[in-house]
């Protein structure tokens, strides 16, 4: 078979698989419609099951995908908690966030969305969580800033940074349940009514720019590791991402051969990072970089933790309440709801995009709430753990699928498993606490401005030609920037006599995407506009979208172990919305066997090359 061609013409082998396949959405016609077919093929559809070995590769590729996300919100809590010279506690806290992006991943592959999509901490709750800790009454002791003054192990410190992270435990799992009660009642449906990109533009835009400032202090600790870091992540995944490298491989059939595989497009992140880490870590232990704390670049040295590696236990479980028990503030719980509908509005069209890349057709009314109840869920879970964050779908590893051409779930199910393995194991975790700031910070630089562009990139439906919309969405972003920007500034001008209330309008007015959010929100919904001005034809399109079904609609997401067959046959269970309203009819089970019996059995050992 010849080997399948990508859109830039590059003959890509690591990706020519023999066996059968699903294929996606296919506009073309005659010969065109030939080579979209040869695109489109799917090594492995979303209710395929690869062999174990080739399970355990791509869900080790899809947890490296996801690694930079899941280590970087634990890393830029730990300004806020005063834990920037505890790198113990910050590595238990990296392992508690994998453990439990793990669980959440099981749930919603198994229960909730049921496509292979991986769950992970979210940006969206990094901002209101940030606005919370900068309150005053959670300002970080000035003593805590200076690692000469700091006692990891005292009472006192350990109060210090355990008191913060319980109050925004209490607060995530009280908001979680919001998007609990929302999912499972079907409310998501209802919400999408209003909300179209003049709403999502600003507020998932917002997300990366408010964390601007956690960016620059990282990466102007030493400005050139941070460079370096951002121009390697950007050469690896833009530059080089067509360029295939050779690695040698050995299958049965070809015997030791070489295999082109795509790493830089695969793991640009990782690869820049790790790059980075191994020049830092020479110039630390050649001396290059400076040995005193006040001179500049010192923080750009990897011994800064000291033994944090060899203090961190082997292993340890992590439990809920493991900080504390936690505690409750209406200030929180209103921020960490502008979180929570943020990543809703963005979980749903991961789950359709997701449904596109993995041979699946659009998911159902009821796996939609199913899955966005799950993730309630799956935040609550979070905060009870103490990650200090939620879990949303994760649009990389969505991404990752098209890439591959691995749509299997239990390739999701087997990298879940990892995460949590990983997680048990703290040296693991403290291991990437040596990273240091300044690589970080050139991290930063890029995924922070990718957030920023990806809020941008949803005005494409809408008419930006009209003065309306542009005027819609230049003011939602400036005032997103202006209004917190001078609450920071002036953090006593709020003062209404109520002690709650100012804790609630300081949260709510220096978290920028609420403010984006509400203002695009408010005006969309009230200044006259049709709706295809305002793009919710076209966005609704995406929702609506249909591809051809290689499968039916019943096998991939209905409840597991024969649940919905149990379900089915209570009247009741049409009335729930995130229960399948039947059990799927022998005539199209017939039609599945019927669709599997005409194609062949895929060889997992072609394939293999696909993975890290």
């Amino acid at each position: 078979m010849s080997p399948v061609k990508e859109s830039n013409g590059l003959e890509n082998d690591t990706f020519a698989i023999h066996g059968h396949f699903c294929e996606l959405k296919n506009d073309g016609e005659g010969s065109d419609l030939s080579e979209e077919y040869d695109k489109n093929k799917l090594a492995y559809c979303v209710t395929d099951v690869p062999a174990l070995d080739l399970c355990i590769i791509l869900g080790i590729q899809h947890l490296l995908t996801a690694f930079g996300g899941i280590i970087a919100i634990p890393l830029i809590l730990s300004q806020g908690l005063c834990l920037q010279h505890d790198g113990l506690t910050q590595g238990h806290l990296i392992s508690t966030i994998f453990f439990v992006s793990g669980m959440c991943t099981l749930l919603q592959v198994t229960f909730g969305i049921r496509l292979p999509i991986v769950q992970g901490g979210t940006f969206a709750f990094l901002a209101p969580s940030m606005a919370m800790l900068s309150m005053p009454e959670w300002t970080c002791p000035a003593w805590t800033q200076n690692a000469s003054l700091v006692n990891t192990t005292s009472p006192e410190y350990i109060d210090v940074w355990q008191s913060r992270m319980r109050e925004l435990q209490g607060s995530i799992m009280v908001g979680s349940l919001f998007q609990v009660l929302v999912g499972f009642s079907g409310l998501i449906g209802f919400f999408m009514r209003f909300i179209g990109p003049l709403t999502i533009a600003p507020t998932i835009s917002l997300i990366g720019l408010s964390l601007y400032d956690s960016a620059g202090m990282s990466a102007g600790n030493h400005w050139g590791i941070s460079t370096m870091t951002t121009a390697l992540i950007i050469l690896f995944s833009q530059y080089l991402r067509h360029i295939p490298v050779p690695f040698p491989t050995y299958n049965k059939t070809k015997k030791l051969h070489t295999s082109r595989i795509y790493i830089f497009q695969l793991l640009p992140v990782l690869l820049g990072i790790t790059l980075s880490w191994l020049i830092c870590y020479i110039f630390t232990i050649s001396n290059v970089l400076p040995s005193e704390p006040e001179q500049y670049g010192y923080l750009a040295r990897t011994d800064l933790k000291g033994d944090v590696i060899g203090q961190a236990p082997w292993f340890r479980f992590p439990y809920p309440g493991q900080w504390g028990l936690p505690t409750v503030s209406l200030a929180g719980v209103v921020g960490i709801l502008a979180g929570v509908l943020s990543s809703m509005i963005e979980s749903v069209g991961d789950y359709h995009a997701c449904a596109r890349l993995s041979g699946a057709p659009p998911p159902p009314k009821h796996a939609i709430n199913r899955g966005i109840g799950i993730e309630g869920i799956g935040c609550l879970l979070a905060g009870a753990w103490g990650t200090g964050n939620g879990t949303t779908s994760y649009s990389e590893n969505v991404g990752a699928l098209g890439i591959t051409k691995v749509g299997s779930r239990m390739v999701i199910v087997t990298g879940g498993v990892l995460m949590i393995i990983m997680g048990l194991f703290c040296k693991i975790g403290a291991i990437f606490t040596t990273i240091p700031t300044p690589v970080i910070g050139g991290m930063f630089l890029v995924m922070f401005g990718v957030i920023s562009a990806a809020g941008v990139s949803n005005l494409q439906y809408a008419d930006m030609n009209s003065s309306r919309n542009v005027f819609i969405f230049g003011f939602s972003m400036f005032t997103g920037l202006v209004i917190p920007n001078w609450i920071f500034k002036n953090p006593d001008a709020i003062a209404t006599g109520v002690v709650e209330l100012d804790q609630l309008l300081q949260v709510l007015l220096t978290t920028s995407m609420f403010i984006g959010g509400f203002f695009g929100f408010f005006l969309d919904n009230t200044i006259p506009g049709t709706l295809r001005e305002r793009g919710i034809i076209d966005w609704n399109k995406i929702s609506l979208d249909d591809s051809s079904n290689t499968l039916e609609s019943s096998e991939v997401y209905n409840l597991p172990f024969g649940i919905s067959s149990c379900l089915s046959s209570f009247s009741w269970v049409r009335y729930v919305p995130f229960l399948p309203p039947n059990a799927p009819s022998s005539q199209d089970k017939a039609k599945v066997d019927s669709l599997a019996t005409k194609q062949q059995p895929v060889k997992p050992e072609l394939i293999r090359s696909v993975a890290l």
